[in-house]
């Protein structure tokens, strides 16, 4: 009996992926919890265990394809005793069989009469974000692509007057409902809706003046771009300063061993940690999210600093979390190990989520200062540069000193600039005589 193994759920709001690597071919032997392919989520490539057993009969994707939660990835015939069918099959063959049937019953319903524009505009002004619309609202024409836009974006499609025949609904109505509700409440766009020229706007015809080459932007890089589309929404300032990290460095060297041995690196990033986690303390509004669809901003009561790390495959950001009941060689050891998982594509989402400020560290490149992007929805980032030894002029006298450059992006809203140049010099203090950490903590 042939059965078919179908992709599992990968977690919370994750409903695709890209297939990195697949792991079987046609005529394996398949056991059961065998890894059958290697995923590529958002931030993460993961390999996906099979819940049943039995001979590999067809593969039904392939490298580089994308697939959703429920679809079919191959066919099995079992070998001896049949198989249990997993008890989340039934569900995802459900779920999937009641969305077709959604579909095709919203496609055979287009030319339903629509709403008078007067009727339309009134939906438009809603108080709060509506709710999805009960099940005996009066379908709308819209194609099932444009009710996935519209859910995306957290918008109601019953509110979405139509601009096309019998007030059918497009893709473009959509956005421009959406940006007249951010023009009205201040509420952050989603990044398809955030791009100035809209994901339709075609390219010039590069080709008419040479040759070019693709490449399909990998799923990290997708989700980088959204990311950062969303954090651009956000009114940034830098401010900019150096610490005097010279006796720091001494002790650096000095303790560096002692780390190695419990499994970690004394790296400067592992130091700010602990400085900026305490920072915070000192400095709750560092620590806060801004919710614009209520004007309140939330104080987050626990100390999650998430840290860039560069890697062949774009840039990833792991969550250390509790960071201010660590000290620095757990800190070290935990940076370590989440480094690693991270340039070998193991981090799971959860390790990249719930971070509440981030640090990133550019001083291994080079460099003197730079504007680091906020996280969204975080509402600060430091950025760290390349240390170089200065001549300062200190006791009468020019001395070598190692001054650390420093760049704090904050978010304005939130932010005052008098705040940022306070909490980067308590920063500053603290690395330049760590002694101070002790009298704060």
């Amino acid at each position: 009996m042939a059965h078919e193994f179908k992709l599992p759920e990968l977690g919370e709001n994750i409903e695709t992926g890209d297939v990195a690597k697949v792991l079987v071919s046609p005529g394996d032997v398949l056991k059961k919890d065998q890894p059958v392919l290697e995923l590529e989520t958002d931030k993460a490539v993961v390999e996906i265990p099979s819940t049943v057993s039995g001979k590999v009969k067809e593969l039904r994707v392939q490298k580089g394809d994308q697939v959703t939660i429920g679809q079919v990835i191959l066919t099995l015939e079992e070998e001896g005793e049949e198989a249990p069918t997993p008890k989340a099959e039934p569900k995802a063959e459900e779920k999937s069989k009641a969305l077709e049937e959604e579909a095709a019953v919203e496609e055979s319903k287009q030319p339903v009469p629509e709403v008078s524009s007067m009727e339309a505009s009134t939906q438009a002004r809603p108080e709060r974000e509506v709710a999805p619309a009960p099940e005996a609202v009066a379908p709308v024409p819209a194609t099932p692509s444009v009710r996935r836009l519209a859910r995306e974006l957290g918008v109601d499609i019953h509110q979405v007057p139509g601009s096309g025949p019998g007030g059918r609904i497009s893709v473009d109505d959509v956005k421009h409902y959406v940006r007249d509700l951010v023009s009205q409440r201040g509420t952050p766009l989603a990044p398809e809706a955030i791009s100035p020229a809209g994901p339709s706007l075609p390219l010039p015809p590069f080709e008419k003046w040479g040759a070019v080459e693709r490449e399909p932007m990998s799923k990290v890089r997708r989700k980088t771009t959204e990311q950062m589309l969303q954090a651009w929404t956000i009114p940034h300032v830098t401010q900019h300063d150096q610490a005097d990290i010279t006796r720091l460095e001494q002790d650096r060297k000095r303790f560096a061993k002692r780390v190695e041995q419990a499994g970690g690196k004394l790296t400067l990033t592992a130091i700010a940690l602990k400085v900026v986690a305490a920072a915070l303390r000192t400095f709750p509004r560092f620590n806060t999210s801004v919710d614009l669809s209520t004007q309140e901003l939330v104080y987050k009561q626990y100390y999650h600093i998430g840290v860039a790390v560069d890697t062949a495959h774009g840039l990833l950001v792991p969550v250390i979390r509790e960071v201010d009941q660590k000290n620095i060689t757990q800190l070290a050891a935990e940076l370590t190990a989440l480094g690693e998982k991270a340039r070998s594509r193991k981090l799971s989402p959860e390790e990249m989520a719930g971070g509440t400020f981030t640090i990133t560290n550019l001083g291994g490149l080079g460099g003197t200062h730079f504007t680091p992007i906020i996280n969204w929805p975080e509402v600060a980032i430091l950025g760290i540069s390349r240390a170089k030894m200065t001549p300062l002029y200190m006791e009468g006298e020019f001395q070598p000193r190692l001054l650390l450059p420093l760049s704090l992006s904050y978010d304005h809203r939130v932010i005052d600039g008098a705040d940022a140049v306070r909490f980067l010099r308590w920063v500053v203090e603290a690395l330049e005589d760590p002694l101070l950490l002790s009298l704060e903590g």
